[in-house]
């Protein structure tokens, strides 16, 4: 029997295989820690595995009161007038969002290099993709406020995605700049989906600021937020998200659209992991936070000249410009792979504007950070 650490999926040998042509990596590609989630969690899931009962479970409302009470104490939002509900992932919301805020053949704004699953979403559902390219300025990035305005001004692009903290290049958006945006969809009646799933992962001294904030201050009512517990504490497998919006149509229509699809059936485990992390794993993050800190700064420190390190102000993914070793793109996988023996995403995955990068999790123990600075040292003299 394999045991629980072969099944996680970046450590899967077919899936090394098919992606790097090898399973002799250091993996460290996939979104998601390299460490056990908080204890607390962990004795949770037991207390209720030993109840011996996982038949049809009512979610209490304490459950999302715990969400609150976090962004409450985290990030001094409180939720007062927004309608939250429950989705089985974040796919699921913004497949949703994406169904019930436009018509097929609609446009719908991406700002890439960005988190994979966007582009197909968005294609499987018959809309059109439009890029609006974050623009890499001065070893960073930074919206294309101009171009997003020219984008929101054509009557056929509809929705925006907007990543925040952004994944994979690691900005948390100002709340200036969270501003302009919403002021430039307001005006020309864009709606905004905020993909905010790695929010309590900002970086010291960098805050996370709620697109939700910015709607309040600019007047924008047609908006909608993912969150939930997953990247924080390292529960995908197990912990439900959340739908959050301030447009009490778009509340009602996925209401329907959940029950109609069954997407409201509760999982009793995570139920147990959801309302225990957020009422008692903030210690664990508090460490966690800790640990990325120590190892950005391993990178920052230790990678060769030929590998640049862009500064991360928030997530757990480190985003590094590879340029300089003179690949052609698909050069790169197979490069890391079989010359620094490290598995990273390569930065084509994510749009073609991030050709030439790589993205690493830092979540990891300091020691394995260390080992793939070695490696890609090594390989890169």
């Amino acid at each position: 029997m394999t045991d629980a650490f072969d099944r996680r999926q970046g450590h899967d040998p077919v899936t090394l295989r098919r992606h790097f042509g090898t399973t002799d990596v250091l993996p460290l590609w996939i979104a998601e820690p390299e460490l056990n989630p908080p204890p607390v969690v962990v004795d949770a899931l037991r207390a209720r595995a030993d109840e011996a009962w996982y038949g049809y479970e009512i979610r209490p409302e304490s459950v999302v009161g715990s969400f609150w009470r976090w962004c409450g104490d985290r990030h001094d939002w409180h939720g007062t007038g927004l309608s939250t509900r429950v989705s089985p992932s974040v796919g699921t919301s913004i497949g949703s969002v994406i169904e019930l805020t436009t018509e097929p053949g609609d446009g719908v704004i991406l700002q890439p290099p960005v988190f994979t699953d966007f582009k197909p979403l968005v294609e499987s559902a018959g809309r059109t993709v439009v890029r609006n390219p974050l623009v890499f300025d001065d070893g960073g990035y930074r919206l294309d406020l101009d171009h997003l305005a020219t984008l929101a001004a054509d009557p056929a692009n509809r929705l925006l995605v907007l990543c925040n903290p952004h994944n994979p290049v690691g900005r948390v958006w100002t709340a200036d700049e969270l501003d302009a945006v919403a002021r430039v969809c307001a005006e020309h009646d864009v709606f905004v989906l905020a993909d905010e799933i790695h929010a309590d992962l900002a970086l010291a001294p960098h805050r996370f600021t709620p697109f939700a904030t910015a709607a309040h201050r600019t007047g924008v009512n047609r908006w909608a937020a993912t969150h939930g517990p997953i990247k924080t504490f390292a529960l995908a497998g197990v912990c439900d998200t959340l739908l959050i919006t301030g447009d009490a149509t778009l509340a009602e229509r996925f209401d329907g659209l959940s029950s109609r699809l069954h997407l409201t059936r509760n999982n009793v485990f995570a139920i147990a992991a959801f309302e225990t992390a957020y009422d008692r794993g903030g210690p664990w993050l508090d460490d966690l936070l800790d640990l990325v800190a120590r190892n950005v700064s391993v990178l920052r420190d230790g990678l060769p000249d030929r590998i640049r390190l862009v500064e991360p102000d928030g997530t757990y993914l480190a985003w590094m410009d590879l340029r300089a070793l003179g690949l052609d793109v698909p050069e790169i996988p197979r490069w890391l792979a079989d010359r620094a023996g490290v598995a990273l995403s390569p930065g084509h995955w994510f749009g073609r504007e991030g050709a030439g990068f790589a993205r690493m999790t830092v979540a990891a123990p300091t020691a394995a950070i260390e080992h793939a600075v070695e490696r890609l040292t090594h390989a890169a003299d």
